[in-house]
């Protein structure tokens, strides 16, 4: 009875360290997908804070909560299940599905572009003010944070799973979950750490401490902060947006603009060498934007212009 104990022991100890080993397999994996997702979390991060923007402070966690939770939903329960049946299935379809999503981001860039050049957003303005902090106002801003996210996950989602695509599918899904626990951590808390910044500096210029001198700095300077990540937001859609694109094209064939942009690359990194990784990203981000900002105001002209020629005719 002792022998079969001990051999009972013996099998407890190698599942155990088993199931270590499979730990560490889905940290690795995670963490070296979680890198390469980097540039879209940051995109996502300066995205996120003008749907915060207008309210109360004692409604700007719970709406940071929503989101995050909505996030969560996205990368869990829509995104990565789709993912992972379309890796093992069909996984040509990955890219004609992300490069849809990339539409709507460049859409949604160059709206925001056309509402700034037009003085479309200051036409309502005086509506927009007074249904600022209701209920109606909340939820519809909590949708589109939860829209958009949507677009920035699948992009982190699948840059995650190109990591781990000659992975398992336990631990592809595992990594995944990983994945998406990790970046929407880091992505709404860093946001509420930016949202909430300003309360923070209210309190150190009130506490007549040392510190009351930086508190009223963050008190002032916050508002030119998060006007710039609106603006920095807006660039992402449409550098993220055209990034896809120009990727997407040339995964299905069509290589003529990845060529352009990898020459363009090329020449940056040889005229300044001893910046060359810079030029190259700062290049690519250009590119990128110019190529979102195209495409989408294509599709701000379709979606504004020709539904009011219609209507004229009528």
């Amino acid at each position: 009875m002792s022998g079969g104990l001990v051999a009972l022991l013996d099998d407890v100890a190698l599942i155990a360290k088993l199931a270590a080993a499979s730990v560490d397999d889905i940290g690795a994996a995670a963490g070296k997908a979680s890198l390469k997702a980097v540039g879209v979390v940051v995109d996502d991060t300066a995205v996120t804070p003008r749907y915060v923007t207008g309210f109360t402070p004692d409604r700007e966690l719970p709406i940071i909560k929503r989101i995050a939770i909505g996030s969560l939903r996205n990368k869990i329960i829509m995104i990565l299940p789709v993912a992972l049946l379309l890796s093992q299935f069909l996984p040509q379809a990955i890219t004609p599905i992300l490069m849809l999503g990339a539409l709507y981001l460049c859409y949604e860039g160059a709206e925001k572009v056309y509402e700034a050049l037009s003085g479309g957003h200051h036409e309502e303005g005086e509506s927009a003010a007074a249904a600022q902090g209701t209920r109606e106002h909340e939820q519809q801003m909590v949708a589109g944070a939860i829209r958009t996210d949507f677009i920035l996950s699948a992009e982190i989602m699948a840059i995650a799973l190109s990591e781990v695509a000659d992975q398992s599918l336990g631990l592809r899904a595992a990594s995944l979950i990983a994945v998406a626990v990790l970046i929407t951590a880091l992505v709404y808390g860093v946001v509420a750490l930016i949202v909430k910044m300003d309360d923070i500096g209210l309190r150190l210029a009130r506490s007549g401490s040392g510190l009351a001198g930086f508190g009223r700095g963050l008190v002032k300077g916050m508002p030119l902060v998060l006007s710039a990540l609106a603006t920095i937001g807006t660039a992402a859609m449409l550098w993220v947006g055209g990034h896809i694109l120009i990727v997407g094209l040339e995964e299905l064939g069509i290589k003529g603009p990845a060529h352009l942009l990898h020459d363009l690359e090329h020449r940056a990194e040889v005229a300044l060498p001893a910046a060359a990784s810079f030029v190259k990203w700062l290049v690519e981000t250009v590119v990128s934007g110019i190529v979102g900002l195209t495409v989408g105001a294509i599709i701000v002209a379709v979606m504004h212009f020709i539904p009011k020629r219609g209507a004229a005719a009528h």
